[in-house]
């Protein structure tokens, strides 16, 4: 594990492990958890549900369904193609896709945390022990994980939900998702461009205080955003989950 790359070899794989694999060239990632004997479980859209955004977004960035083949299945996880999306039980084969393999951090610093500028590798807040993160996870397989949403209640956050125990508690319109929080940092990166550009000279010293304080503002949105410095969230219960309407944001106040 690395600053440049979160990658690793399926040797390297243990039971409660947060993993992903980039889609699209790069452009988002699919999170599951590594539950061992080559299964991943993982939260996914259904056949024909949007993701939330109401945009085109909502085809880019759903996650791929594990098996599309459904004249040849998976030998191990059957045909996945046919299910309505939620929380699924996957091999790791069907679960990356043809992806690299990569796994989530946890409990970096701060440091760390702004110089892995990709948004959906890492995160401050602590993992729970392995066992805790499995039984969450074979729950959450049993009783789902609400309704997916792109921006609110996606892959990452259901993988981060296993690993901390943490949702929201507040109105705010993100997730836990440290991906969907670069979306969001750099679309208010992209925003302040005009007024800099009226502002900023071009002179060499111009560009250069320009292209840093884009870069600071985008890295200060994304640890604002990141579920270890967030006060909006609370460690809740695995058993309570399915109460909380994950469609919306979750009511719930005072819970340990």
């Amino acid at each position: 594990m690395g600053v440049l790359s979160n990658k690793i070899a399926r040797e390297e794989l243990k039971p409660a492990d947060h993993i992903y694999s980039w889609r699209q060239a790069y452009i988002y990632a699919h999170h599951g958890i590594y539950i061992g004997d080559g299964m991943v479980i993982h939260f996914t859209r259904g056949a024909g549900q949007e993701t939330g955004t109401g945009t085109p977004l909502d085809h880019l960035l759903a996650s791929s369904a594990p098996s599309q083949n459904t004249d040849n299945p998976c030998p191990k996880c059957g045909d996945q193609s046919r299910l309505d999306g939620g929380v699924m039980a996957s091999c790791l084969d069907c679960f990356l896709f043809g992806g690299e393999l990569y796994r989530f951090e946890y409990g970096v610093s701060r440091a760390f945390f702004l110089v892995k500028v990709r948004g959906g590798t890492c995160t401050r807040a602590p993992s729970d022990p392995p066992e805790v993160v499995l039984h969450r996870a074979s729950f959450l397989l049993e009783n789902g994980f609400g309704v997916y949403n792109i921006f609110k209640n996606n892959c990452e956050d259901f993988a981060i939900y296993c690993k901390t125990g943490l949702l929201l508690v507040s109105n705010s319109s993100l997730g836990r998702s440290g991906q969907a929080a670069s979306y969001v940092a750099t679309a208010k990166t992209l925003v302040s461009m005009p007024f800099l550009s009226l502002t900023a000279s071009f002179s060499g010293w111009g560009v250069a205080g320009y292209g840093m304080y884009s870069v600071g503002r985008y890295c200060v949105s994304r640890l604002q955003s990141d579920i270890g410095v967030r006060r909006d969230v609370f460690k809740v219960p695995v058993e309570l989950v399915g109460q909380l309407g994950l469609d919306e944001p979750p009511k719930t106040t005072g819970m340990n």
